[in-house]
């Protein structure tokens, strides 16, 4: 039943005194450059201020070989993070509500080149509303709110009566293997809520997400005998062609897909980088093209890896080069299905209520064509997958900001969910 008006009072009270520090917390984490494979100290860092908290702490490293087991597992590459997973749980004394898991990444993209943002990236500062930094928005915030809300039924005088997982995990932006092992150690919930920078809506559905690398070979001549030789990178372009074909073929289809009718484009394909060549008076021998690119909810990983293979496999045959010498194909990343939260739970109901006693508004939802570790525990958990969280810009883009007063709004509601989703226990009773 919902939480009574002077529960809610005194929580979204307890969350407006801790903001200011809140704040302060969030700069402090987007002051970790935590790239892919350098967060070990960020989760140093967070694990210290689980235990400062009293949480019971379980830090575990990503098993490999129980990844690569899992059909929804990401490849492994060279660059795949070591760093471990947090995991920092609340008991209650008598569980009488129902169980949650709250869960963040602190892995961030690379910043791109610093003279394009107006300040150091990971030198954050608020301004005109906004707090500026890389990972602040994505997910930075998400993280510091998740202590801050847990904080604030603290600060009111309440514990949450049920068990909570506070979930912090890497490879969010690379693989989804962080989100997956927790899963794979066991930790299980009656809901999850994931708070990425999602314009204070919530994800309906949300597509399934592939990495992989092509690589081509051509056939090296000086550039005054090139039309003798064949250039690994003009052919590239080429295989980047058909694989537009494909990324056409796969929108076409959207009217087939639930919630994704209305969306303009939800199949994107990405060229996110591109190197070849060794001299540029050579004809160059090899290329290699590393794609990013969607797959609708219900679409396995493993047939629209088949068909991505087809696709280049099909435009190789008929290349007059290509032909002979097929280019190499590698999954190096991202392998993971999308997912669809079906209206109507509990969970969904109940952050209705918090969002609208945090905001005024209705609750609004929406499909994003991205990934999200909420995937995990719709599809394996099987648990309502909840992804709320502020408003946000330029994520992955230059200058990424998020509304610092949405971070309060969203706070006060994940706090509100919390308490009226687990109940709560008077502290010291």
């Amino acid at each position: 039943m919902p939480i009574s008006e002077n529960v809610k009072n005194a929580i979204i009270d307890a969350v407006e005194k801790g903001f200011a520090d809140q704040i302060e917390f969030t700069k402090t984490l987007v002051r970790f450059p935590s790239t892919r494979g350098n967060e070990h100290e960020i989760v140093k860092f967070i694990t210290e201020e689980l235990v400062q908290r009293g949480y019971e702490i379980d830090q575990f490293d990503i098993d490999r070989t129980a990844i690569e087991g899992h059909e929804g597992g990401g490849k492994f590459s060279s660059e795949h993070s070591t760093a471990p997973i947090v995991v920092g749980t609340h008991q209650p004394r008598h569980e009488v509500g129902r169980t949650l898991i709250l869960q963040s990444h602190v892995d961030v993209v690379p910043s791109g080149p610093e003279d394009m943002w107006s300040h150091p990236p990971f030198e954050p500062h608020v301004k005109d509303g906004w707090l500026y930094g890389r990972g602040g928005a994505d997910m930075k915030a998400g993280q510091a709110q998740i202590f801050f809300a847990m904080d604030a039924l603290s600060r009111a005088g309440f514990v949450p009566a049920a068990r909570v997982h506070l979930q912090t995990v890497v490879e969010e932006e690379s693989t989804g293997n962080g989100a997956l092992m927790t899963y794979l150690r066991g930790y299980d919930a009656d809901a999850v809520l994931i708070p990425e920078p999602e314009e204070e809506m919530l994800v309906r559905a949300n597509v399934g997400t592939l990495w992989f690398q092509v690589e081509v070979r051509g056939m090296p001549v000086h550039v005054r005998e090139m039309g003798s030789g064949a250039n690994a990178i003009d052919a590239a372009y080429r295989v980047i062609g058909a694989l537009r074909g494909l990324e056409d073929a796969w929108n076409a289809e959207k009217a087939d897909h639930r919630f994704f009718e209305d969306v303009e484009h939800p199949i994107n394909l990405n060229i996110g980088k591109i190197e070849g060549g060794d001299w540029a008076s050579s004809v160059p021998s090899w290329c290699r093209v590393d794609c990013r690119v969607a797959i609708y909810p219900g679409m396995k990983a493993v047939d629209a890896a088949r068909q991505i293979k087809d696709t280049i496999s099909a435009f190789a045959a008929k290349d007059a080069y290509l032909s002979e010498s097929s280019p190499i194909v590698t999954f190096n990343g991202f392998f993971s299905e999308g997912y669809i939260l079906e209206p109507g739970s509990d969970a969904e109901t109940i952050l209705g209520r918090a969002h609208r006693a945090a905001t005024g508004e209705n609750l609004q939802s929406f499909v994003t064509p991205g990934y999200l570790d909420c995937r995990v525990y719709q599809l394996y958990n099987q648990i309502p997958s909840l992804c709320y969280g502020p408003v946000s810009e330029n994520i992955h883009g230059v200058d990424e900001r998020v509304s610092v007063e949405s971070i309060r709004r969203t706070t006060i509601a994940m706090a509100l969910f919390i308490a009226e989703w687990c109940g709560v226990e008077a502290i010291g009773r």
